[in-house]
């Protein structure tokens, strides 16, 4: 065992068990750096401790330590040790994980990572915590993991099962390499045995985008489908030609008249609804691929799952949505905005599935038992705008968590039929809503758990603020 003694100070010690595999050269660094933290360290693969097993038994585990997983090369920063003994100690956590960045090879810090708080989704597809965190494990536990080479992630997943980790939000950890995250690229199986859908589409006018709306519908892998059109007092006359075109099997048109409300409009059509799932989906939407209703309604049939939303893309391949950011603009934003899918972005979370705060009603998939559990939409607050957003924040609410699905992936042509708020009345209205929304959910104060203090309010690209 090497690095400095802890004993003095309060709580049960920290002790960094280091990998050495392939790093010799950069041990002695990171042992320096430890000991003046008082985190002792176990040099795994040296002579003293030549296995995972031999530091096991050397551990005196009456004193219920915490333990550091990390490579040989990696520092923490000053006030570490006292970060997370004051993070431990008023947590159950099994895992507490904090925010890292990154060496370069003359020892400057780059490319920080503001992390989330806890993210099981997200981290299915990019292991965020290993290497940056502490952890509980026990005897037995290590002597089983001493010939695994990836001990230091299977330290770390054996934990998860056993409490939510507890999210620093600081950066401790100075590291050589991280783990980079993997964009899924399966593909759900068979649509044959789910239930029953039903897609609400309002429209005005513009029969051109409903046609290409309803035709990607139609050319949509999935079994057992309903279309309900909402017609909000169309009176181009190639529009109500179309309208009356399609009644038939599969489709039903309603006539909502009156000023545009999302929200009344939607929750009309839910009572009239046969679905189990509903899809709530804007006629200004064009469907690029068969499958992306079927990986959405997996999804929300998940016990732990609410809202599901998909990537958006406007015409030009940009992204529109990507999920949505409490607090950005004081209000909520869509995140990624304008990135190129291609992009790196953020840590690519733009292409990774993933817990959020909430998700565009645009291209939404909710169980119908779950949409009314909460009421519905709020009419009265949010005839317009957000109403998607309040409506996921009380699904998340019952425990019931929206979800960003980017293997569905549509284009959207945003507020083409209805146009932005741009006249007097449209610009009021909007601002009551945006108080609603601060009144409702402090989004002019709370940090959207999936987003970070550090990063910008001001901007929907994760950018770093100032």
């Amino acid at each position: 065992m090497a690095g400095g003694d802890d004993r003095e100070f309060a709580g049960p010690p920290i002790l960094a068990l280091i990998d050495v595999r392939g790093q010799q050269g950069e041990l002695d660094e990171t042992l320096r750096n430890l000991s003046a933290e008082a985190i002792s360290a176990f040099p795994i693969g040296t002579p003293g401790t030549p296995t995972l097993a031999e530091a096991a038994h050397q551990i005196d585990w009456d004193r219920n330590p915490w333990l550091m997983p990390m490579v040989a090369g990696d520092k923490v920063a000053q006030g570490t040790a006292k970060a997370y003994r004051e993070a431990i100690a008023e947590s159950r956590a099994q895992i507490v994980y904090a925010d890292d960045d990154l060496l370069s090879k003359l020892g400057r810090r780059q490319t920080p990572h503001f992390k989330p708080d806890w993210n099981s989704e997200l981290f299915r597809h990019f292991d965020y915590l290993s290497g940056s965190c502490i952890l509980r494990s026990s005897k037995e536990e290590m002597e089983r993991l001493a010939h695994d080479a990836d001990w230091v992630q299977r330290l770390t997943t054996n934990r998860l099962g056993e409490g939510t980790p507890l999210h620093v939000r600081k950066v401790l950890h100075h590291r050589r390499t991280r783990f980079r995250p993997h964009p899924p690229v399966d593909r759900f199986g068979s649509s044959a045995e789910l239930p029953p859908l039903t897609v609400i589409v309002p429209t005005r006018n513009r029969v051109d985008l409903l046609r290409t709306c309803l035709s990607g519908l139609a050319a949509t892998d999935y079994p057992n489908l309903e279309v309900i059109v909402v017609d909000n007092d169309s009176d181009d006359p190639q529009t109500l030609d179309f309208l009356a075109s399609l009644d038939g099997p599969g489709y039903c048109v309603v006539r909502h008249q009156g000023a545009f409300n999302y929200s009344a409009i939607n929750n009309r059509a839910v009572q009239m609804a046969q679905g189990r799932l509903l899809c709530l989906l804007n006629n200004d939407i064009e469907v690029i691929e068969p499958h992306w209703l079927a990986t959405m309604a997996v999804q929300a049939l998940r016990d732990d799952v609410g809202a599901v939303g998909a990537q958006l893309l406007y015409p030009d391949g940009r992204i529109q949505h990507a999920g949505v950011v409490i607090g950005v603009g004081n209000a909520a934003g869509h995140a990624h905005r304008f990135l190129q899918p291609k992009e790196e972005g953020y840590f690519r979370r733009h292409s990774l599935p993933q817990f959020t705060s909430a998700v565009t009603a645009a291209c939404l998939v909710v169980m119908r038992q779950r949409f009314e559990a909460v009421g519905g939409f709020d009419e009265t607050n949010f005839a317009v705008a957000f109403n998607d957003v309040d409506l996921c924040m009380r699904l998340n609410q019952k425990g019931w968590q929206s979800l960003y699905e980017p293997r569905a992936t549509l284009i959207h042509h945003e507020s083409v039929s209805r146009g932005f708020d741009r006249d007097p009345i449209g610009a009021e209205r909007l601002a009551s809503e945006i108080a609603a929304l601060k009144r409702l959910w402090y989004t002019d104060k709370v940090v959207d758990p999936f987003h970070h203090p550090a990063l910008s309010r001001a901007s929907e690209r994760f950018v770093i603020g100032l």
